[in-house]
């Protein structure tokens, strides 16, 4: 008789089962969607993210090339390699820490898209961030430095020349 009991207490109903599938389901989509999202935020409310982008808006020649405005800043690829943040220990008496910022960052315009490709440093000191690379790759294969922008009068010029030989 002890034994029927045991089997009896250790039986799960098929809708039960159903029933912990969908709620396990259920909760880690939710929770995967929200670390996600959180970590998206995080990246969009950086100032190493912020000042690439303002680096963009403020250069014509890239802006008019993307066909913006309006711009659009898509989401980064959170599995992309060219994305991460570095905190280094400097080797110094203070041992401050040093970070490094390497992002990709996806955006369009009404004529084009392409990637923002940045690369910061934070000032242990300050912790201001500063960028050291701002570079716009567009579809097309053509590539804009930020830091350093060609002139909107010779960007007009080599848009016309057929430089593939």
């Amino acid at each position: 008789m002890e034994q029927l009991f045991r089997e009896e207490k250790m039986r799960v109903s098929t809708s039960q089962l159903q029933q912990l599938t969908i709620f396990t389901t259920v909760l880690t989509g939710s929770g995967s969607g929200t670390m996600y999202y959180l970590l998206q935020k995080k990246f969009v409310e950086s100032d190493y993210h912020r000042l690439a982008l303002q680096k963009l808006e403020a250069c014509p020649v890239a802006m008019e090339s993307l066909g913006a405005p309006p711009l659009k800043v898509h989401n980064i690829h959170l599995t992309d390699r060219n994305n991460r943040i570095d905190q280094r220990t400097a080797q110094s008496v203070s041992t401050a820490i040093e970070s490094t910022s390497q992002i990709k960052i996806p955006v369009t315009g009404s004529e084009t898209g392409g990637y923002l490709y940045t690369s910061s440093i934070q000032d242990p000191d300050t912790n201001r961030w500063s960028l050291k690379q701002a570079v716009l790759k567009l579809r097309e294969g053509q590539t804009i430095d930020l830091l350093n922008p060609p002139s909107p009068a010779s960007a007009e010029i080599t848009k016309g020349l057929d430089t593939s030989r």
